[in-house]
C-alpha cells in the first residue's frame, strides 16, 4: 500500500462565464442542445432556470438567451470553467456615494 495521499479533486462549480453544452427535454419526447455561455441562474414564477447565451453553433441564433428549467434538464457539460469572482465587500467605514 501507498502511503501517499489520494490526489485532491478540484471543486467544481457552475459559474456566470462558463462555457457549457445543455441538453434539456423538449417537445414531443425529443432533447433540445443549447451550447454557449452560462449567464445565471433566472427565477420566473418561482422556478427557477438557467440563462444561457447561445453561441450560434446547431442553427441557433447566436446572442440569443435561452431560459431553460431546471426541472427541463438532461445533463449540463462544463466545456470551459470560468473562475469564480471573489466575493466583493463594500467598506464599512465608506459613506454611500449620494450622501456627499
Amino acid at each position: 500500500m501507498s502511503d501517499t495521499p489520494p490526489a485532491k479533486r478540484p471543486v467544481i462549480t457552475l459559474v456566470p462565464g462558463s462555457r457549457v453544452r445543455v441538453r434539456s427535454a423538449g417537445p414531443d419526447d425529443q432533447a433540445i442542445d443549447s451550447s454557449g455561455t452560462f449567464r445565471g441562474l433566472v427565477s420566473i414564477g418561482g422556478d427557477n432556470t438557467l440563462a444561457i447565451e447561445l453561441d450560434g453553433s446547431g442553427g441557433d441564433e447566436k446572442g440569443r438567451i435561452r431560459l431553460v428549467p431546471v426541472p427541463a434538464l438532461l445533463a449540463v457539460d462544463i466545456l470551459e470553467a470560468a473562475k469564480p469572482e471573489e466575493e466583493k465587500r463594500a467598506d464599512a467605514n465608506q459613506a454611500p456615494g449620494y450622501f456627499r
